[in-house]
């Protein structure tokens, strides 16, 4: 795990940007492994379309907070930071300098609009079939105490056999490799937006040591956890839990960003997009008051 986390760090400081973009592009491929095992597994499918559009309302907390976990896996803060500077990170590849501009083109919106949009559609899609395999698996078979990702592909074979645990296990480390630089990354764009330092994963080691400084501390205490007496799998849901709570606030600073025409230079989000935002706002906060209230 050490090496494991060393590596990417290295990787993270000395890799210029288009490297890493152009390596975590090809990781994410490793995650339709969880799609491949749910058609391995061989699940009832009008069982499976029933539930995923009929499903049952949460009883009790810890239903309650499952769902709130589930929400701030999806719509996590540090995504946020993360896409916004990877939005510079494209600009200043394509040669783009300037400090400030003024606007986008409709080309150019829409690129990123589709980009946004089948990101997240795929990565739903993935979030489903994790989902899906391990009810049809784990849950069903009543395993719901585990503390390791090992533990979770043990369990599998003997449930869906060695090639769904296989197949289970590459999608472990392919969300391994993303999320680590992913998560140090967006950590260390936000406290160089914050404190003004020289930031990017273009910039030179020497330009750039805060920044690089926080991806290196980051992935330090990662692998610290490691090593500490922490059950990983609690630690990421508690982790989504406090997500899920954050979320649905900094969503109200994005509507009220994406809705002022003078900081958005004329160029404000459309309504479809702010009652989209607004509705799945309202849904986080329902959520986590009912994570206290049930």
């Amino acid at each position: 795990m050490a090496l494991f986390g060393v590596a990417i760090a290295v990787a993270t400081v000395f890799f210029r940007y288009h490297t890493i973009a152009s390596i975590l592009k090809w990781l994410a491929l490793t995650l339709f492994a969880y799609v491949i095992t749910a058609f391995v597994i061989g699940p009832d499918w009008r069982a499976v379309a029933h539930d995923t559009f009929i499903p049952s309302l949460p009883k009790g907390h810890a239903a309650s907070a499952m769902i709130v976990a589930i929400l701030g896996t999806t719509i996590s803060p540090y995504l946020f930071f993360w896409q916004a500077s990877q939005e510079i990170e494209e600009q200043k590849a394509a040669g783009r300098r300037m400090v400030a501009r003024r606007g986008a083109t409709r080309h150019e919106l829409g690129v990123r609009g589709m980009d946004v949009g089948v990101g997240t559609l795929f990565s739903n899609l993935v979030m489903y079939f994790i989902i899906l395999t391990t009810a049809l698996t784990l849950h069903r078979h009543g395993i719901t105490d585990i503390e390791t990702s090992k533990q979770a592909a043990e369990a599998l074979i003997p449930l869906a056999g060695k090639f769904a645990a296989l197949l289970f296990t590459i999608g472990i480390l392919g969300v391994g490799f993303l999320a680590i630089p992913t998560l140090a990354g967006s950590a260390a764009y936000a406290y160089a937006e914050t404190f003004g330092w020289h930031q990017g994963l273009d910039a030179k080691f020497k330009s750039a040591r805060a920044f690089y400084g926080i991806v290196i501390c980051s992935t330090v205490v990662g692998i610290a956890l490691d090593f500490a007496k922490i059950s990983p799998v609690k630690a990421l849901f508690y982790t989504a839990v406090i997500n899920g709570l954050l979320a649905p606030f900094l969503l109200v600073g994005v509507l009220l960003v994406a809705t002022d025409r003078k900081i958005m230079r004329n160029q404000p989000s459309s309504p479809l997009s702010v009652a989209s935002v607004c509705i799945t706002t309202l849904l986080m906060f329902a959520a986590a008051i009912g994570m206290f209230v049930l």
